[in-house]
């Protein structure tokens, strides 16, 4: 059996990760064109960027976190499919433990092909993703070595002219917390978009990501809370054939709504049993919570630092609103509206508490998983103050 096809500890593996990233490859668009110089003029700047942001928003936010525990790694498009795919490859692992354990051990010869299936899936899926997305915190990366054979994917930006990172050589020691991602030639691209200030922009999406890190180095039983959520979510699958059958069905019917330009139906929402939405529930009030307070510290933070904030933060909004209608329609299929409402209804929750608590009130939040916002509460920032400020 090959690497691809084993998921670890002996376990077969439902998703080809290694065809779904030379799939993805091959979806993926050639970044905006830079000279030698652009392309290692960004590189800097967005890991001086990221460092400079520690210390800015350890300042606004009053959270302590560790020095240095994440790694700073500014990647091209291939090089954030890669990391992707890798993460994927790990959080599928209880997944693939859990069907093996109802169903059984598949054939070789089903594993092969539905491997390879689910894998074209996947790299598409991928391939799509991998020129939307500026930046991205990725908490549960063991660190170094990732555990599935692949090294680290150490920044190499080329957008488009064939130039990488100068390569560091160094073995990066196991984070405490995870690696943050910046995606160079996505930045480079939307700034130009938007014709707003290079640096400025950089610093801006630096703020959003480190703000991540933060949260999840200063606050210590964040990581282990969402992994134990998510291992709730899997716990609470049902692979009964009959039953998958009739969530298929039910899928079928919201699918057409969703086509149909209904706003709160995606994907993700299709397949949930009671069980699993009480759990994505408080699954996505936390991501609410932590995407609206990152929302929250970059706008913050702008305008001791960034003169253009306000522009940038305008223009950034109107593009997220943007889009053909296929690509609309895409958006809605992956539930990117909902994450848009995510950074929306977790910015209003977190302005509205530290306009009645201040920022000491607020952080209150980050004491215990008990503290943290309810998906009602998102909604209705006073019901949280009184819960846990009596």
């Amino acid at each position: 059996m090959s690497e691809s096809s084993s998921g670890g500890a002996g376990q077969p593996e439902m998703v080809d990760w290694d065809l779904a990233v030379s799939t993805a490859k091959r979806f993926v668009r050639p970044g905006p064109e830079v000279s030698e110089g652009e392309a290692r003029d960004v590189v800097s700047e967005l890991r001086a960027g990221a460092q400079r942001s520690e210390g800015l928003v350890r300042t606004y936010t009053g959270l302590h976190a560790e020095t240095a525990t994440a790694p700073i790694m500014v990647v091209d498009r291939p090089g954030w499919v890669q990391a992707n795919a890798d993460g994927f490859r790990t959080v599928m692992q209880p997944l693939v433990a859990k069907i093996v354990d109802q169903r059984g051990t598949p054939s070789p010869t089903s594993t092969a092909i539905g491997s390879r299936i689910t894998g074209v899936e996947a790299g598409a899926l991928l391939g799509y993703l991998s020129g939307k997305v500026l930046g991205q915190f990725d908490p549960f990366w063991p660190g170094g070595m990732n555990g599935t054979g692949h090294t680290d994917v150490s920044a190499a930006y080329d957008a488009g002219s064939g130039v990488p990172e100068p390569a560091t050589g160094r073995e990066v020691a196991p984070a405490t917390a995870g690696r943050l991602l910046l995606v160079a030639p996505n930045i480079v691209q939307v700034e130009r978009e938007l014709d707003v200030d290079p640096r400025d922009f950089r610093l801006w999406v630096c703020l959003h990501e480190e703000t991540h890190r933060v949260q999840f180095t200063g606050v210590s039983w964040l990581r282990d809370h969402l992994h134990n959520e998510i291992r709730a979510l899997i716990d609470a699958t049902d692979f009964d054939i009959s039953r998958l059958a009739a969530m298929a069905k039910d899928g079928l019917e919201q699918a057409g709504r969703l086509a149909r330009g209904d706003q709160d139906v995606s994907l993700i929402d299709l397949f949930q049993t009671r069980a699993q939405r009480e759990i994505v529930d408080r699954i996505t009030a936390t991501m609410s919570l932590l995407e609206g307070h990152a929302d929250v510290v970059m706008d913050g933070v702008g305008p001791d630092v960034i003169p253009s904030v306000g522009a940038i933060r305008e223009k950034f909004n109107r593009r997220r609103q943007g889009g053909g209608s296929l690509d609309q329609l895409l958006r809605r299929l992956l539930g990117f509206d909902a994450k848009m409402r995510q950074y929306r209804d977790g910015a209003v929750f977190v302005r509205g508490v530290v306009d009645r608590v201040g920022m000491d009130g607020f952080n209150k939040v980050w004491t215990s998983p008990n503290t943290l916002p309810s998906k009602a509460e998102i909604g209705d920032p006073a019901a949280w103050v009184r819960r846990v400020h009596g």
